[in-house]
C-alpha cells in the first residue's frame, strides 16, 4: 500500500469512528424521530414512487430504522429485497415479506433466512447503510466493501441511474470531504433528517 493509500485509509477510519460515535450519542427518541423523517422523505420521492424492486438493509439499533421504509414499500405493493452474505462474502438480495424468517449473521446483521433472490442489476433502488458521508455522494461504511464490490458495474457507467444507491443517515454523521478509494461507488443521494440532503439528483 502506497503512503497516499495508507493516509486515505487512516482518514476513512477516522470518519468511520466519528460517524459511529455521533449516531451512538443520539437518544432512542431522537433516533426514532429522525428515522421517521428520513422514511417519509425517501418514500415520498419520485424515484421511490416509480420503483418496483426495492432493496433495503435491515438496520441495527444505532442505524436509521429502515423498517418504516420497508413497511411503506409493502403498503405501496413494491417487492422488497434485503442483502444476504453468502459464502466467500458474496452479497445476494433475498425477497423480504411479512412472513420471512429472519436470522442474524456472523456480523450481527439481520437478514432473511430464505426467499427468492434477484441479481443486483434487477433492482431499481438500493437503500444503502452509511456510517459517514459528505456532500459529494461519498460514503464510508463498515469497511467490508460488500456494496462497492456488488455494484462495481456502476463504476463504468456515465450516469448512475440504475439501480440508484440511496444512502440514509442522520445529519450528525455528515463529515468533511471524503477522498474515495478507486473502487468506491458513489451514492445517487444521501437522505438525512434535516431539510438539506446531500444529493446529486433526488427528483
Amino acid at each position: 500500500m502506497s503512503s497516499a493509500d495508507s493516509e486515505n485509509q487512516q482518514s476513512q477510519n477516522r470518519f468511520r469512528a466519528a460517524g459511529q460515535l455521533a449516531r451512538a450519542d443520539l437518544s432512542e427518541r431522537e433516533r426514532n424521530i429522525a428515522s421517521e423523517k428520513i422514511a417519509q422523505k425517501v418514500t415520498q420521492s419520485s424515484w421511490f414512487q416509480r420503483a418496483e424492486f426495492v432493496a433495503c438493509y435491515l438496520s441495527t439499533p444505532d442505524e436509521v430504522d429502515t423498517w418504516s421504509i420497508i413497511g411503506r414499500a409493502w403498503r405501496m405493493k413494491k417487492r422488497v429485497f434485503a442483502p444476504v452474505l453468502k459464502k466467500n462474502d458474496v452479497m445476494h438480495f433475498c425477497e423480504l415479506t411479512a412472513d420471512t424468517d429472519i436470522q442474524v449473521n456472523r456480523y450481527g446483521i439481520a437478514e432473511p433466512l430464505d426467499g427468492e433472490t434477484v441479481v443486483p442489476r434487477m433492482l431499481d433502488i438500493v437503500i444503502t447503510p452509511v456510517v459517514a458521508y459528505d456532500n459529494a455522494g461519498h460514503r464510508v461504511g463498515m469497511g467490508g466493501g460488500y456494496f462497492d464490490r456488488t455494484f462495481s458495474f456502476l463504476r463504468y457507467r456515465k450516469h448512475l441511474f440504475h439501480p440508484k444507491l440511496i444512502g440514509v443517515a442522520f445529519a450528525c454523521q455528515e463529515v468533511e470531504e471524503i477522498t474515495p478509494n478507486p473502487w468506491d461507488i458513489p451514492l445517487f443521494a444521501t437522505i438525512n433528517d434535516t431539510n438539506r440532503d446531500t444529493n446529486h439528483d433526488i427528483s
